[in-house]
């Protein structure tokens, strides 16, 4: 095992999301520094302005020699952080400050401020697998079709000042009376190539629990594998779970076709697709190459973490 590489840097930057919530980013601020004083550390915490700017600090930070660059925020933020950090020597540490630190949970990574902290401490060096879309990494999920519709239909609707989840009831019910299915092609690994029409294309970094206590979650992050879901013969009642439990970061139970596989080709007559990447809408050119990079990625995780991803430098 490795010891904590927290040990080998004198001072830590840790990166939150200014842009988020400026007046709680400035609390999160003064409370991360004196928790890393406790602990008998240093940090030194960046706000960042942007989401954009959140890679370019992360660049920095590693430049400068801090071992981990710690990144506090939702799965976005540490997403932006972590884009910065695949495939090089340097952890991420995580300080799960979101609604929902889906990543956080499925590492094992206490919710609580103080006790995440700690982990930075007292945890282990890990490595683990991320996803890649056309050069563009994710650590939860990626998707197209349904999902970043709603996405973009919500943050409309909250440009024009309804509250977040009343803008997400909206936006789902507007973007499922009106949706078509899109058409695309779906190779994965050297399987023959299938097309239909879906209501959604969703591709997870490792699989995905659908059932039992864990439904939602992902046992382990490092077995070098996507989960590729749709659902070409699904129903209403499937594209609304679909989009509730999409927009809360997790999959729906049942009514969909899930494969295995390390890569991804999906193929469609526009030459773009509009595409999610940890909650992240953007626009890319067709077709999509999905692939896994098994142990891409350093990650701090407590010791006893029950099916702890494979340690290693």
């Amino acid at each position: 095992m490795i010891d904590n590489p927290l040990a080998r840097s004198a001072v830590i930057t840790c990166i939150l999301n200014g842009s988020a919530g400026s007046n709680r980013a400035q609390q999160a601020r003064e409370q991360i520094a004196d928790l890393f004083a406790r602990h008998g550390g240093q940090a030194r915490v960046l706000l960042a302005r942007n989401g954009s700017e959140i890679p370019d600090l992360a660049r920095q930070a590693m430049a400068e020699g801090s071992q981990p660059v710690v990144a506090g925020g939702g799965d976005g933020t540490l997403s932006a952080v972590a884009s910065a950090l695949v495939g090089s020597k340097h952890a991420l540490g995580i300080l799960p400050l979101g609604t929902l630190n889906h990543f956080a949970k499925d590492l094992k990574i206490p919710l609580e401020l103080e006790a995440a902290v700690a982990n930075l401490f007292t945890g282990r060096f890990a490595r683990i697998d991320v996803g890649e879309v056309n050069g563009r990494i994710f650590l939860n999920n990626s998707s197209l079709g349904l999902y970043p519709a709603i996405v973009r239909e919500r943050e409309e609707r909250q440009r024009r000042g309804a509250g977040k989840w009343i803008a997400f009831a909206l936006a789902v019910v507007t973007i499922l009376w009106r949706y078509a299915p899109v058409q695309v092609w779906l190779r994965v690994d050297s399987r023959p190539e299938s097309g239909a029409p879906t209501p959604f294309v969703f591709v997870g970094n490792n699989p995905y629990e659908i059932e039992g206590a864990r439904m939602g979650g992902r046992n382990r992050l490092d077995g070098g594998r996507l989960w590729i879901c749709r659902a070409p013969h699904a129903g209403l009642g499937t594209l609304m779970r679909f989009a509730v439990t999409a927009l809360l970061g997790r999959v729906p139970h049942g009514g969909f076709e899930a494969v295995e596989g390390q890569e991804c080709e999906v193929r469609a007559k526009r030459g773009h697709l509009r595409v999610s990447a940890d909650g992240e809408v953007i626009s890319l050119e067709t077709p999509l190459r999905y692939r896994i990079r098994p142990g891409a990625l350093g990650v701090i995780v407590p010791v006893d973490v029950p099916s702890a991803p494979r340690t290693g430098s």
